[in-house]
Protein backbone atom coordinates (compact mmCIF):
# COMPACT_ATOMS: atom_id res chain seq x y z
CA UNK A 1 0.00 0.00 0.00
CA UNK A 2 1.45 3.36 -0.95
CA UNK A 3 2.31 5.98 1.65
CA UNK A 4 0.14 9.09 1.64
CA UNK A 5 1.33 12.58 2.49
CA UNK A 6 -0.20 15.07 4.90
CA UNK A 7 0.01 18.77 3.98
CA UNK A 8 -0.21 21.32 6.81
CA UNK A 9 -1.25 24.87 5.88
CA UNK A 10 -0.94 27.43 8.70
CA UNK A 11 0.56 30.93 8.76
CA UNK A 12 1.56 30.49 12.43
CA UNK A 13 5.02 28.86 12.29
CA UNK A 14 4.82 27.56 15.86
CA UNK A 15 1.53 25.73 15.19
CA UNK A 16 2.74 24.48 11.82
CA UNK A 17 6.04 23.19 13.20
CA UNK A 18 4.35 21.53 16.18
CA UNK A 19 1.98 19.71 13.84
CA UNK A 20 4.74 18.62 11.48
CA UNK A 21 6.85 17.37 14.36
CA UNK A 22 3.94 15.44 15.90
CA UNK A 23 3.04 13.81 12.57
CA UNK A 24 6.60 12.96 11.57
CA UNK A 25 7.24 11.60 15.06
CA UNK A 26 4.48 9.06 14.41
CA UNK A 27 5.83 8.01 11.05
CA UNK A 28 3.58 10.20 8.91
CA UNK A 29 5.07 11.88 5.83
CA UNK A 30 4.23 15.56 6.33
CA UNK A 31 5.04 18.86 4.62
CA UNK A 32 4.19 22.40 5.69
CA UNK A 33 3.03 25.55 3.90
CA UNK A 34 2.85 29.07 5.35
CA UNK A 35 -0.20 30.11 3.33
CA UNK A 36 -2.88 28.95 0.94
CA UNK A 37 -1.13 30.87 -1.84
CA UNK A 38 2.15 29.05 -1.21
CA UNK A 39 0.29 25.73 -1.17
CA UNK A 40 -1.50 26.27 -4.49
CA UNK A 41 1.60 27.74 -6.13
CA UNK A 42 3.38 24.46 -5.39
CA UNK A 43 0.29 22.21 -5.47
CA UNK A 44 1.56 18.64 -4.96
CA UNK A 45 0.66 16.13 -7.65
CA UNK A 46 -0.27 13.32 -5.25
CA UNK A 47 -3.34 11.43 -6.45
CA UNK A 48 -4.51 11.32 -2.83
CA UNK A 49 -3.40 13.09 0.33
CA UNK A 50 -4.67 14.54 3.61
CA UNK A 51 -4.74 18.30 4.25
CA UNK A 52 -4.79 20.16 7.56
CA UNK A 53 -5.55 23.85 7.16
CA UNK A 54 -6.11 26.83 9.40
CA UNK A 55 -9.15 29.00 8.61
CA UNK A 56 -8.10 32.61 9.12
CA UNK A 57 -5.04 33.32 7.01
CA UNK A 58 -4.09 36.27 4.79
CA UNK A 59 -4.72 35.77 1.08
CA UNK A 60 -6.39 32.44 0.40
CA UNK A 61 -8.18 31.49 3.63
CA UNK A 62 -9.16 28.02 4.83
CA UNK A 63 -12.68 28.21 3.45
CA UNK A 64 -11.32 28.96 -0.03
CA UNK A 65 -8.77 26.16 0.27
CA UNK A 66 -11.61 23.75 1.08
CA UNK A 67 -13.67 24.93 -1.92
CA UNK A 68 -10.77 24.74 -4.36
CA UNK A 69 -9.58 21.31 -3.23
CA UNK A 70 -13.13 19.94 -3.37
CA UNK A 71 -13.26 20.96 -7.04
CA UNK A 72 -9.73 19.82 -7.87
CA UNK A 73 -9.37 16.59 -5.90
CA UNK A 74 -12.68 15.68 -4.27
CA UNK A 75 -12.76 12.85 -1.74
CA UNK A 76 -9.22 11.79 -2.68
CA UNK A 77 -7.95 14.72 -0.56
CA UNK A 78 -9.78 14.72 2.81
CA UNK A 79 -9.42 17.99 4.76
CA UNK A 80 -9.19 18.70 8.48
CA UNK A 81 -9.80 22.32 9.49
CA UNK A 82 -8.26 23.89 12.59
CA UNK A 83 -9.18 27.32 13.91
CA UNK A 84 -8.98 29.56 16.93
CA UNK A 85 -12.14 31.39 15.87
CA UNK A 86 -14.76 28.69 15.63
CA UNK A 87 -18.18 29.72 14.42
CA UNK A 88 -21.01 27.21 14.27
CA UNK A 89 -22.26 28.43 10.88
CA UNK A 90 -18.76 28.22 9.42
CA UNK A 91 -18.24 24.71 10.78
CA UNK A 92 -21.57 23.52 9.38
CA UNK A 93 -20.86 24.99 5.94
CA UNK A 94 -17.41 23.43 5.82
CA UNK A 95 -18.81 20.05 6.84
CA UNK A 96 -21.27 20.39 3.94
CA UNK A 97 -18.31 21.19 1.69
CA UNK A 98 -16.85 17.83 2.67
CA UNK A 99 -14.26 18.40 5.40
CA UNK A 100 -13.52 15.46 7.69
CA UNK A 101 -13.31 17.38 10.96
CA UNK A 102 -13.35 20.89 12.42
CA UNK A 103 -10.99 21.26 15.40
CA UNK A 104 -10.71 24.29 17.66
CA UNK A 105 -7.42 25.68 18.95
CA UNK A 106 -5.85 24.99 21.34
CA UNK A 107 -6.15 21.37 20.27
CA UNK A 108 -4.82 18.10 21.61
CA UNK A 109 -2.03 17.00 19.25
CA UNK A 110 -2.64 13.33 20.03
CA UNK A 111 -6.31 13.66 19.07
CA UNK A 112 -5.46 15.48 15.86
CA UNK A 113 -2.93 12.81 14.91
CA UNK A 114 -5.61 10.15 15.45
CA UNK A 115 -7.98 12.05 13.13
CA UNK A 116 -5.18 12.19 10.54
CA UNK A 117 -4.54 8.46 10.90
CA UNK A 118 -8.24 7.88 10.25
CA UNK A 119 -8.02 9.98 7.08
CA UNK A 120 -5.00 8.04 5.87
CA UNK A 121 -6.75 4.73 6.56
CA UNK A 122 -9.72 5.97 4.54
CA UNK A 123 -7.40 6.89 1.67
CA UNK A 124 -5.89 3.40 1.74
CA UNK A 125 -9.43 1.96 1.52
CA UNK A 126 -10.16 4.32 -1.38
CA UNK A 127 -7.00 3.18 -3.16
CA UNK A 128 -7.99 -0.45 -2.67
CA UNK A 129 -11.49 0.19 -4.07
CA UNK A 130 -10.10 2.04 -7.07
CA UNK A 131 -7.65 -0.78 -7.75
CA UNK A 132 -10.41 -3.39 -7.46
CA UNK A 133 -12.61 -1.35 -9.82
CA UNK A 134 -9.79 -1.08 -12.36
CA UNK A 135 -9.12 -4.83 -12.21
CA UNK A 136 -12.83 -5.61 -12.62
CA UNK A 137 -13.02 -3.26 -15.62
CA UNK A 138 -10.05 -5.00 -17.25
CA UNK A 139 -11.62 -8.43 -16.71
CA UNK A 140 -14.93 -7.19 -18.10
CA UNK A 141 -13.08 -6.24 -21.28
CA UNK A 142 -12.14 -9.91 -21.79
CA UNK A 143 -15.77 -11.00 -22.14
CA UNK A 144 -17.32 -11.73 -25.51
CA UNK A 145 -20.61 -10.04 -26.39
CA UNK A 146 -22.63 -13.09 -25.32
CA UNK A 147 -20.63 -13.48 -22.10
CA UNK A 148 -21.28 -9.82 -21.34
CA UNK A 149 -25.01 -10.40 -21.78
CA UNK A 150 -24.83 -13.29 -19.31
CA UNK A 151 -22.76 -11.17 -16.90
CA UNK A 152 -25.31 -8.34 -17.00
CA UNK A 153 -28.17 -10.82 -16.49
CA UNK A 154 -26.42 -12.46 -13.52
CA UNK A 155 -25.74 -9.11 -11.88
CA UNK A 156 -29.39 -8.18 -12.44
CA UNK A 157 -30.42 -11.34 -10.58
CA UNK A 158 -31.77 -13.38 -13.49
CA UNK A 159 -32.04 -17.14 -13.12
CA UNK A 160 -30.57 -19.58 -15.65
CA UNK A 161 -34.09 -20.27 -16.92
CA UNK A 162 -34.80 -16.55 -17.40
CA UNK A 163 -31.49 -16.04 -19.18
CA UNK A 164 -32.15 -18.96 -21.48
CA UNK A 165 -35.55 -17.53 -22.38
CA UNK A 166 -34.33 -13.94 -22.86
CA UNK A 167 -31.17 -14.84 -24.77
CA UNK A 168 -32.91 -17.60 -26.78
CA UNK A 169 -30.37 -20.25 -25.84
CA UNK A 170 -30.68 -23.53 -23.94
CA UNK A 171 -30.28 -23.72 -20.15
CA UNK A 172 -27.22 -25.93 -20.69
CA UNK A 173 -25.64 -23.25 -22.91
CA UNK A 174 -26.38 -20.67 -20.20
CA UNK A 175 -24.46 -22.83 -17.72
CA UNK A 176 -21.49 -22.99 -20.08
CA UNK A 177 -21.44 -19.21 -20.55
CA UNK A 178 -21.97 -18.66 -16.83
CA UNK A 179 -18.88 -20.77 -16.06
CA UNK A 180 -16.85 -18.82 -18.62
CA UNK A 181 -17.98 -15.51 -17.12
CA UNK A 182 -17.04 -16.62 -13.60
CA UNK A 183 -13.62 -17.76 -14.80
CA UNK A 184 -12.81 -14.65 -16.85
CA UNK A 185 -14.02 -12.31 -14.09
CA UNK A 186 -12.03 -14.36 -11.55
CA UNK A 187 -15.09 -14.55 -9.29
CA UNK A 188 -15.17 -17.41 -6.82
CA UNK A 189 -18.88 -16.97 -6.11
CA UNK A 190 -22.00 -15.35 -7.51
CA UNK A 191 -21.93 -12.76 -4.71
CA UNK A 192 -18.37 -11.78 -5.70
CA UNK A 193 -19.52 -11.37 -9.30
CA UNK A 194 -22.49 -9.24 -8.24
CA UNK A 195 -20.17 -7.03 -6.12
CA UNK A 196 -18.02 -6.46 -9.22
CA UNK A 197 -21.10 -5.54 -11.21
CA UNK A 198 -22.23 -3.04 -8.59
CA UNK A 199 -18.72 -1.62 -8.40
CA UNK A 200 -18.74 -1.02 -12.17
CA UNK A 201 -22.29 0.37 -12.30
Amino acid sequence: MKEHSVFVIDNDPSVRDALLQALRGRGVRARGFASGTEFFDALPEDASACVITDVRMPGIDGAEIVRRLAELRGEAWPIIVITGYAEVSMAVQMMKDGIVDFIEKPFDLARLVEVVKGCLARLSDLDARQQARQQARQRLGRLTQRERQVFDALVAGASNKEMALNLKISPRTVEVFRAKVMAKMEADSLSALVRMGLMLA
